[in-house]
Protein backbone atom coordinates (compact mmCIF):
# COMPACT_ATOMS: atom_id res chain seq x y z
CA UNK A 1 0.00 0.00 0.00
CA UNK A 2 2.95 2.19 1.13
CA UNK A 3 4.64 1.34 -2.41
CA UNK A 4 0.87 2.74 -4.21
CA UNK A 5 0.28 5.68 -2.30
CA UNK A 6 3.95 7.03 -2.99
CA UNK A 7 3.24 6.53 -6.79
CA UNK A 8 0.05 8.74 -6.54
CA UNK A 9 0.83 11.20 -4.74
CA UNK A 10 4.43 12.56 -6.85
CA UNK A 11 2.39 14.97 -8.13
CA UNK A 12 1.91 16.30 -4.97
CA UNK A 13 5.62 17.17 -4.71
CA UNK A 14 6.18 18.80 -8.20
CA UNK A 15 6.80 22.85 -7.59
CA UNK A 16 5.46 23.42 -11.15
CA UNK A 17 2.29 22.65 -10.22
CA UNK A 18 1.74 24.67 -7.29
CA UNK A 19 2.64 27.57 -9.51
CA UNK A 20 -0.29 26.50 -11.53
CA UNK A 21 -2.82 25.91 -9.34
CA UNK A 22 -2.18 29.31 -7.39
CA UNK A 23 -2.22 30.76 -11.00
CA UNK A 24 -5.44 28.92 -11.50
CA UNK A 25 -6.80 30.43 -7.95
CA UNK A 26 -6.32 33.80 -9.22
CA UNK A 27 -8.04 33.59 -12.51
CA UNK A 28 -11.17 32.16 -10.33
CA UNK A 29 -10.87 35.42 -8.11
CA UNK A 30 -12.93 37.81 -8.44
CA UNK A 31 -11.89 40.45 -5.30
CA UNK A 32 -8.87 42.03 -7.63
CA UNK A 33 -7.28 42.09 -4.79
CA UNK A 34 -7.22 38.75 -3.88
CA UNK A 35 -6.53 37.71 -7.43
CA UNK A 36 -3.10 40.22 -7.29
CA UNK A 37 -2.16 38.56 -3.91
CA UNK A 38 -2.19 34.75 -6.18
CA UNK A 39 -0.59 35.80 -8.76
CA UNK A 40 2.17 37.39 -6.75
CA UNK A 41 2.12 34.49 -4.67
CA UNK A 42 2.72 32.11 -7.94
CA UNK A 43 5.34 34.53 -9.39
CA UNK A 44 7.41 34.16 -6.15
CA UNK A 45 7.21 30.38 -5.86
CA UNK A 46 8.31 29.88 -9.23
CA UNK A 47 11.02 32.09 -8.93
CA UNK A 48 12.25 30.43 -6.15
CA UNK A 49 12.14 26.84 -7.80
CA UNK A 50 13.84 27.78 -10.55
CA UNK A 51 16.58 30.20 -9.43
CA UNK A 52 19.99 28.26 -9.33
CA UNK A 53 21.59 30.27 -6.26
CA UNK A 54 18.61 28.90 -4.08
CA UNK A 55 18.81 25.23 -4.99
CA UNK A 56 22.95 25.02 -5.07
CA UNK A 57 22.69 26.58 -1.37
CA UNK A 58 19.91 23.82 -0.65
CA UNK A 59 22.40 20.66 -1.99
CA UNK A 60 25.28 22.42 -0.28
CA UNK A 61 23.09 21.46 2.98
CA UNK A 62 21.79 17.71 1.61
CA UNK A 63 24.62 16.29 -0.70
CA UNK A 64 26.79 13.81 1.53
CA UNK A 65 30.58 14.33 0.85
CA UNK A 66 31.65 10.59 -0.68
CA UNK A 67 33.37 8.72 2.16
CA UNK A 68 35.96 7.52 0.15
CA UNK A 69 39.01 10.14 -0.38
CA UNK A 70 41.85 9.84 -3.46
CA UNK A 71 44.01 8.61 -0.67
CA UNK A 72 41.88 5.79 0.53
CA UNK A 73 43.69 2.18 -0.17
CA UNK A 74 41.14 0.10 1.20
CA UNK A 75 39.70 -2.71 -1.41
CA UNK A 76 36.12 -3.38 -0.45
CA UNK A 77 34.22 -6.24 -0.55
CA UNK A 78 31.86 -5.21 -2.52
CA UNK A 79 30.27 -2.04 -4.67
CA UNK A 80 26.15 -1.95 -4.24
CA UNK A 81 24.47 0.07 -7.02
CA UNK A 82 21.25 1.38 -6.31
CA UNK A 83 18.86 0.77 -10.00
CA UNK A 84 17.01 3.80 -11.43
CA UNK A 85 19.85 4.20 -13.86
CA UNK A 86 17.97 2.81 -16.77
CA UNK A 87 14.62 2.55 -17.56
CA UNK A 88 12.53 0.27 -20.39
CA UNK A 89 13.21 0.66 -24.12
CA UNK A 90 12.14 -0.20 -27.75
CA UNK A 91 10.61 -3.64 -27.65
CA UNK A 92 11.39 -4.59 -23.51
CA UNK A 93 15.05 -3.91 -23.88
CA UNK A 94 16.68 -1.32 -21.37
CA UNK A 95 18.22 2.06 -22.01
CA UNK A 96 20.19 3.84 -19.70
CA UNK A 97 18.66 7.38 -18.43
CA UNK A 98 20.03 10.54 -16.97
CA UNK A 99 20.57 8.38 -13.52
CA UNK A 100 23.01 6.46 -15.92
CA UNK A 101 26.52 8.07 -13.41
CA UNK A 102 25.46 5.39 -11.23
CA UNK A 103 26.41 2.44 -13.46
CA UNK A 104 29.69 4.38 -14.73
CA UNK A 105 30.80 5.00 -11.37
CA UNK A 106 30.10 1.49 -9.99
CA UNK A 107 31.74 -0.33 -12.70
CA UNK A 108 34.59 2.16 -12.50
CA UNK A 109 35.11 1.14 -8.79
CA UNK A 110 34.96 -3.03 -10.08
CA UNK A 111 37.03 -2.66 -12.86
CA UNK A 112 40.14 -0.14 -10.71
CA UNK A 113 39.90 -2.69 -8.06
CA UNK A 114 38.38 -0.70 -5.51
CA UNK A 115 35.72 -3.68 -4.92
CA UNK A 116 36.04 -6.88 -5.62
CA UNK A 117 32.35 -7.58 -6.44
CA UNK A 118 29.52 -5.09 -7.91
CA UNK A 119 25.74 -5.73 -6.72
CA UNK A 120 23.36 -4.17 -8.75
CA UNK A 121 20.22 -3.40 -7.24
CA UNK A 122 16.90 -3.11 -8.92
CA UNK A 123 13.68 -4.64 -10.15
CA UNK A 124 10.83 -2.46 -11.89
CA UNK A 125 9.33 0.47 -9.96
CA UNK A 126 6.92 1.53 -12.44
CA UNK A 127 3.30 1.71 -10.61
CA UNK A 128 1.97 -1.12 -13.31
CA UNK A 129 5.46 -3.19 -13.96
CA UNK A 130 5.83 -4.78 -17.14
CA UNK A 131 8.71 -8.37 -17.58
CA UNK A 132 11.36 -5.16 -17.36
CA UNK A 133 13.74 -5.90 -14.85
CA UNK A 134 16.72 -3.59 -14.34
CA UNK A 135 19.27 -5.55 -12.92
CA UNK A 136 19.43 -8.60 -15.39
CA UNK A 137 19.45 -5.85 -18.11
CA UNK A 138 22.37 -4.31 -16.49
CA UNK A 139 24.05 -7.49 -16.21
CA UNK A 140 23.97 -8.12 -19.43
CA UNK A 141 25.74 -4.47 -20.33
CA UNK A 142 28.31 -5.52 -17.56
CA UNK A 143 29.10 -9.02 -19.59
CA UNK A 144 29.03 -7.11 -22.95
CA UNK A 145 31.89 -4.99 -21.28
CA UNK A 146 34.00 -8.00 -20.29
CA UNK A 147 33.30 -8.38 -17.01
CA UNK A 148 33.71 -11.88 -15.50
CA UNK A 149 29.98 -13.52 -14.30
CA UNK A 150 31.80 -14.74 -11.04
CA UNK A 151 32.31 -10.38 -10.19
CA UNK A 152 28.69 -9.59 -10.50
CA UNK A 153 25.46 -10.08 -8.40
CA UNK A 154 21.81 -8.89 -9.13
CA UNK A 155 18.95 -8.63 -7.12
CA UNK A 156 15.96 -7.75 -10.04
CA UNK A 157 12.99 -7.82 -7.63
CA UNK A 158 13.25 -4.47 -5.39
CA UNK A 159 10.62 -1.76 -6.13
CA UNK A 160 12.15 0.89 -3.83
CA UNK A 161 14.92 2.04 -1.66
CA UNK A 162 14.01 -0.10 1.25
CA UNK A 163 13.87 -3.63 -0.84
CA UNK A 164 17.05 -2.73 -2.39
CA UNK A 165 18.58 -2.99 1.40
CA UNK A 166 16.63 -6.04 2.48
CA UNK A 167 16.90 -7.99 -0.53
CA UNK A 168 20.89 -7.01 -1.06
CA UNK A 169 21.57 -7.88 2.82
CA UNK A 170 20.52 -11.47 1.76
CA UNK A 171 22.83 -11.68 -1.24
CA UNK A 172 25.36 -10.18 1.09
CA UNK A 173 25.38 -11.94 3.84
CA UNK A 174 24.36 -16.07 1.02
CA UNK A 175 27.50 -14.87 -0.55
CA UNK A 176 29.79 -14.18 2.91
CA UNK A 177 30.93 -10.89 1.94
CA UNK A 178 32.51 -8.56 5.14
CA UNK A 179 31.23 -5.35 5.52
CA UNK A 180 32.36 -2.03 5.07
CA UNK A 181 30.18 -1.67 1.59
CA UNK A 182 30.85 0.86 -0.81
CA UNK A 183 26.77 2.67 -1.94
CA UNK A 184 26.54 4.45 -5.02
CA UNK A 185 23.39 6.43 -6.05
CA UNK A 186 22.79 9.30 -7.16
CA UNK A 187 23.69 12.56 -4.73
CA UNK A 188 20.29 13.79 -4.00
CA UNK A 189 19.30 10.17 -2.89
CA UNK A 190 22.20 9.73 -1.07
CA UNK A 191 21.33 10.82 2.56
CA UNK A 192 18.08 8.91 2.34
CA UNK A 193 19.62 5.31 0.56
CA UNK A 194 22.16 5.48 3.95
CA UNK A 195 19.76 6.01 5.99
CA UNK A 196 17.69 3.13 5.04
CA UNK A 197 20.59 0.91 4.88
CA UNK A 198 22.14 1.49 7.88
CA UNK A 199 18.78 0.89 9.85
CA UNK A 200 18.98 -2.56 8.06
CA UNK A 201 21.83 -3.02 9.64
CA UNK A 202 24.26 -2.68 6.28
CA UNK A 203 27.30 -0.84 7.06
CA UNK A 204 28.10 1.32 3.70
CA UNK A 205 30.23 4.22 2.99
CA UNK A 206 28.19 6.77 0.60
CA UNK A 207 29.81 7.25 -2.71
CA UNK A 208 27.51 9.61 -4.64
CA UNK A 209 27.25 10.57 -8.12
CA UNK A 210 25.48 11.49 -10.62
CA UNK A 211 25.36 15.40 -9.36
CA UNK A 212 22.35 17.40 -10.70
CA UNK A 213 24.66 21.03 -10.41
CA UNK A 214 28.14 22.09 -8.88
CA UNK A 215 27.44 23.30 -5.49
CA UNK A 216 30.73 24.55 -4.53
CA UNK A 217 30.82 27.97 -6.71
CA UNK A 218 28.18 30.48 -7.17
CA UNK A 219 27.86 32.68 -9.93
CA UNK A 220 26.30 35.85 -10.56
CA UNK A 221 24.54 34.24 -13.48
CA UNK A 222 22.55 32.11 -10.84
CA UNK A 223 20.13 34.58 -9.96
CA UNK A 224 18.74 34.38 -13.31
CA UNK A 225 15.81 31.57 -13.69
CA UNK A 226 16.58 28.52 -15.21
CA UNK A 227 14.03 25.73 -16.31
CA UNK A 228 15.75 22.66 -15.67
CA UNK A 229 16.38 24.04 -11.85
CA UNK A 230 12.52 23.11 -11.40
CA UNK A 231 12.74 19.79 -12.47
CA UNK A 232 15.72 19.44 -10.11
CA UNK A 233 13.99 20.24 -7.37
CA UNK A 234 11.32 17.87 -7.94
CA UNK A 235 13.71 15.08 -7.53
CA UNK A 236 15.01 17.09 -3.90
CA UNK A 237 11.99 17.16 -2.63
CA UNK A 238 10.88 13.77 -2.76
CA UNK A 239 14.06 12.88 -1.27
CA UNK A 240 13.33 15.06 1.57
CA UNK A 241 9.82 13.38 2.00
CA UNK A 242 11.06 10.02 1.75
CA UNK A 243 14.04 11.17 4.13
CA UNK A 244 10.69 11.96 6.63
CA UNK A 245 8.78 8.84 6.29
CA UNK A 246 11.84 6.49 6.46
CA UNK A 247 13.11 8.11 9.46
CA UNK A 248 9.69 7.16 11.35
CA UNK A 249 9.56 3.34 9.90
CA UNK A 250 11.78 0.58 11.05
Amino acid sequence: MYFILSKILLFLLVPLNWVLALLIVAVLKRDKVKRRAYIIAGITLLYVFSAPFLFKGFTRLWDIKPGVTKVDTTKYSCVIVLGGFSSEGIEGSGQFNRASDRFITATLLLTTNKARRILITGGNGDLVPGAYREAPWAKLQLQKLGIADSLILIEGNSRNTVENAVFSKRILLTNKLKPPYLLVTSASHMRRAVMIFEKKGIDVVPHPCNYLTNNKHFKLIDVVPQADVLSSWEVYLKEVVGYAVNSFSK
